[in-house]
């Protein structure tokens, strides 16, 4: 059983940076994949960042080369550092990890983008 908690949302400034924060209760050995994703009001959740099997990296269009996806394996956390962001980029933020066995999601944290 793999509990997630997310934090480091909030509202910034459009243009600012947030660094969010995803720890995982357990050592994780063996994943399908590993990442964030978000969701708008109105909008499905959709892929921000993750890391596949043998830790590809995997951005959508929309954040590439403005947000980094980093794992610290000694503190089970997971990061993703948000640069220049958009108002287009506000939504709350889910960590996820897909495992062999299931998956698991964090309960989200928000980000606003918004002057």
């Amino acid at each position: 059983q793999v509990q997630l908690v997310e934090s480091g949302g909030g509202l910034v400034q459009p243009g600012g940076s947030l660094r969010l924060s995803c720890a995982a209760s357990v050592r994780i050995f063996t994943f399908n994949s590993m990442g964030w994703y978000r969701q708008a009001p109105g909008n499905e959740r959709e892929l921000v960042a993750r890391f596949t099997g043998g830790w590809t990296t995997n951005y959508a269009d929309s954040v590439k080369g403005r947000f980094t996806i980093s794992w610290d394996n000694a503190k089970n956390m997971l990061y993703l550092q948000m640069n220049s962001l958009k108002p287009e980029d506000t939504a709350l933020y889910y960590c996820n990890v897909l495992t062999p066995r299931r998956e698991y999601w964090g309960q989200g944290t928000q980000v606003t983008v918004s002057s």
